[in-house]
């Protein structure tokens, strides 16, 4: 196997063509509905993943929020590039000895997805040539590229997709490496290494979806696949390894076929919806109520072979399926499945006649929809993947799913479908840019971690930590006020990531006093430690400050709290289990406890009035 990544990573400057504002919104102003065409690339020439796309016939419909303006509706040319999202690109290119271009010339990109209501994207190329160092080995870095992010997907019907526009507009910088990795293990740790790079200029978006990663994988005799848009650095090693194992059986399994010489007949498909109408349930029969349309296409010598047995979850009979997905249809059903899904024997039987097929090794694909236009291009998409299958492995791009696994979106996108955008001036790139940039680098990850070991004691695990969040800009200013290195390293690593995580407002606005000020507060022992997470809440739904979020919280007051007391009511309720178990009774009435006093009681506090109450009770009753 070999693979590369391109690392996909959205800019803290704005937007990119406009000065809207580029923070994402649930408020909509406006609602347009487009449909998008495939057109002709630089060489009149047209994309197969455009062709493929636009063929789908779908509608889009796009919602506008506060942050679109008439730039991201298309309805406006844009605006000359941000500057500092250049310099962002450029200082990257720096730090990965890359070399600038001398003019940097943005391209249209045609995309028909109705990711982008122009039906193209903007992007443009600001280095070449580029390495990064990964433990003992060297990366190539062949292109450094910015662009504009696409409008995110927020509903889906049949026919249509709503997309919304916050997102169409803000930077991305690309970063792609060469083919050089070579497991899951090295392909998370370059991603590791490029994404602290990113966030050493400090001037990158955190948070779900601001970063991502397509893996371009390959194996020896399969082609190159694109899975496009993995958001979670511990899947990587999964998506690759599913890839390489997908790709393996593909090519054992064309082998047999070759063996078998298997084809896939250019002739139509057979309508069998009076064959298959007696069925009376399973999904074809309820299509069938609805007035739809049953078509059977054969695959003479592919029988056994669509759904292979064992353990494998890499078979053609999902390839298919999988396809037919893509271009609109649920799914399908094929001869190695039946009798199933209501379709028995019997009409399986007929089904093979009515198509010429013998028993032995031959199969059938049977699909069924509503719409003549959809079935026409399921039929065509199985014929033509079937026929792939005879070939090699078909090069494509594909969806990443939470298991590990990817699913086929569409073929893979070449050369034909850029073209410039006659727009957007060119962008000189002077040498005295350059030399301004490179007065200023920040320093590289590895002298940060080395000072954080250094200076503070933390230990390796945290301090990477703190550089792998970003936060060591923030975390050396807090220490710098006298709080503790660990606390501040738990507050800025652990527990403003769960408030993120929570779908509370952004963490990352809280200014630095009212950290410090939270900080303080823990030392001084006004609540306890435990007491954070619901003050931050607090922060984060309006409290004005730190003592107004500890009283909306219940915290205000940890003295009031008769700790002792508590605990000895909490072992006479629990009389039993303490008789049972005696001292050991400790570990499940402490979580009890730490339910009712939790963040106004420090936890070894809790522990020790909690031990002396049980060593009481135990004292008075000697038969336990």
């Amino acid at each position: 196997m070999k693979a590369g990544l391109e690392v996909h990573q959205q800019l803290a400057t704005g937007k990119l063509f406009c000065d809207c504002n580029a923070e994402l919104s649930e408020e909509v102003v406006a609602r347009i509905t487009r449909t998008l065409r495939a057109t002709g690339g630089e060489n009149h020439a047209v994309d197969a993943a455009a062709l493929f796309q636009a063929g789908r016939g779908l509608t889009y419909h796009y919602e506008a929020t506060p942050t679109s303006c008439l730039i991201e509706l298309d309805e406006e040319p844009p605006h000359p590039i941000n500057p500092e999202a250049v310099d962002v690109a450029l200082t990257m290119a720096l730090l990965l000895r890359a070399h600038p271009v001398d003019e940097i010339e943005v391209m249209r990109k045609i995309v028909v997805d109705g990711s982008n209501t122009a039906g193209f994207q903007r992007t443009a190329l600001v280095a070449v040539d580029g390495s990064i160092e990964v433990g003992e080995r060297t990366y190539s870095i062949p292109s450094i590229c910015l662009e504009e992010d696409a409008a995110r997907k927020v509903g889906e019907a049949e026919g249509a997709i709503t997309f919304r526009l916050d997102r169409l507009g803000i930077p991305l910088i690309e970063i792609a490496t060469g083919p050089e990795i070579r497991d899951g293990a090295e392909a998370r740790a370059v991603a590791e290494a490029i994404g602290a790079l990113l966030r050493s200029t400090r001037k990158v978006r955190r948070g779900i979806g601001s970063i991502r990663e397509d893996l371009n994988v390959s194996i020896e005799g399969g082609s190159r696949v694109e899975i496009k848009g993995v958001q979670e650095l511990r899947l990587i090693h999964k998506y690759l390894e599913e890839e390489a194992a997908r790709q393996t059986a593909l090519l054992a399994l064309g082998k047999e076929l070759g063996l078998r010489q298997a084809r896939v007949p250019e002739v139509p498909p057979v309508d069998v919806t009076e064959i298959v109408r007696p069925t009376s349930e399973g999904p074809i029969a309820t299509i069938l109520k609805q007035g739809g349309r049953a078509m059977a296409c054969p695959l003479p010598g592919f029988g056994g072979l669509l759904s292979p047995n064992g353990s494998s979850s890499h078979r053609l009979g999902r390839e298919l399926a999988d396809h037919v997905r893509a271009v609109g249809l649920r799914g399908l059903l094929h001869s190695d499945e039946l009798p199933s899904q209501g379709i028995g024997e019997a009409v399986a039987a007929t089904i093979r006649t009515a198509l010429g097929l013998s028993g032995g090794t031959d199969a059938f694909v049977l699909i069924a929809g509503g719409e003549p236009r959809i079935l026409q291009a399921a039929i065509r998409v199985i014929q033509q993947r079937a026929q792939a299958a005879l070939e090699g492995i078909p090069p494509e791009t594909r969806d990443p799913l939470p298991d590990g696994r990817s699913r086929y979106s569409r073929p893979l996108p070449g050369r034909d479908r850029m073209y410039p955008e006659t727009d957007v001036p060119p962008i000189p790139v002077t040498r005295e840019r350059v030399a301004r940039l490179k007065a200023s680098l920040p320093a590289p990850p590895a002298e940060i971690l080395a000072r954080l070991r250094r200076s503070y004691g933390l230990s390796d695990e945290m301090a990477r930590q703190v550089l792998r969040s970003g936060e060591e800009e923030r975390f050396e200013l807090l220490v710098s006020k006298g709080r503790s290195p660990g606390a501040v390293a738990r507050l800025l690593t652990q527990e403003l990531p769960a408030l993120a995580e929570s779908g509370q407002p952004a963490s990352a606005g809280f200014a630095i006093e009212t950290l410090d000020e939270l900080l303080r507060s823990v030392e001084a022992g006004t609540f306890a430690k435990e007491g954070v997470p619901k003050i931050l809440t607090e922060l984060a739904a309006g409290a004005r400050s730190v003592p107004d979020a500890a009283a909306r919280a219940g915290l205000s007051d940890p003295g009031a709290i008769d700790l002792p007391s508590l605990a000895e009511a909490l072992v006479t309720r629990n009389a039993d289990l303490v008789h049972k178990r005696g001292s050991d009774a400790l570990g499940p009435l402490m979580g009890d406890l730490m339910r009712e006093v939790r963040g106004r009681r420090d936890g070894q506090e809790v522990a020790t009035a909690l031990r002396e109450a049980l060593r009481r009770f135990l004292q008075k009753d000697p038969s336990t």
